[in-house]
């Protein structure tokens, strides 16, 4: 189930509060969508005034962005330890904190990130917010084992429908080179349990489903920031 995205504004207002975290000398995880986009820009313009940071891309697309900004980079294998991670969501259950992220395809390299950092906030909309998940869960796989992880993914209860491009024919190709199946699920009584499932199947490079990763959740509204804590 998917939900109606938020106002620009909301998007923005829980951006610049998560952005606010940064400090001085902090490695940061720099996520990927059209929420986390505006604390890319926000930080970019306090690295112009002064704020010495390097951010760590989850994606082909933060990366460029954050080369446009003039955010100093990164990569995993240059930093010991990421201090902080900023990224949206699908969708967050406000029950237990867990995720569904992967509307970009990414991630696969956003669930490195986030959950390498030592602390990992969410930037997200009150369209995000819901008891229980309920939104399809992207899961990306090999190519070639689309049709057995699709199987797989019946028998767990799953509806897996391949990821079509939009602009071109044919599916969406990750940045890593896979597929990905948009998972329909219903709503998820237990996201921890369908997780541990998801990641046992052979041919599954990573799922959607964020468990015990995120600290705080900023959630932009007409009139300011909610902050939410797991």
């Amino acid at each position: 189930m998917k939900t109606t995205g938020g106002t620009d504004e909301q998007k923005r207002r829980a951006a610049l509060a998560a952005a606010e975290a940064v400090e001085d000398g902090m490695v940061v995880g720099l996520g990927t969508g059209s929420t986390t986009a505006f604390a890319i820009r926000e930080l970019g313009e306090l690295v112009a005034g002064g704020l010495d940071i390097r951010g760590v891309p989850t994606s082909f697309a933060a990366r460029e962005l954050a080369h446009e900004e003039e955010i100093p980079l990164a990569s995993l294998d240059e930093i010991s330890s990421i201090d902080l991670a900023i990224d949206g969501a699908d969708q967050v259950a406000t029950s237990d904190g867990a995720l569904v992220k992967g509307g970009g395809a990414a991630h696969a390299r956003e669930k490195i990130v986030d959950a390498f950092a030592e602390r990992f906030l969410v930037v997200a909309d009150p369209s995000k917010m819901a008891e229980t998940l309920s939104h399809s869960i992207p899961v990306e796989v090999l190519p070639t084992a689309r049709t057995t992880v699709s199987a797989a993914i019946s028998d767990l209860g799953g509806d897996p429908v391949l990821r079509r491009a939009e602009r071109k024919d044919g599916p969406v190709v990750t940045d890593n080179g896979n597929l990905v199946l948009d998972c329909d699920f219903g709503e998820i009584s237990d996201s921890e349990s369908l997780a541990t499932s998801l990641s046992t199947v052979p041919g599954v490079v990573e799922h959607g489903i964020f468990v015990d990763v995120a600290d705080l959740v900023y959630v932009g509204t007409a009139d300011g920031v909610d902050v939410v804590e797991f």
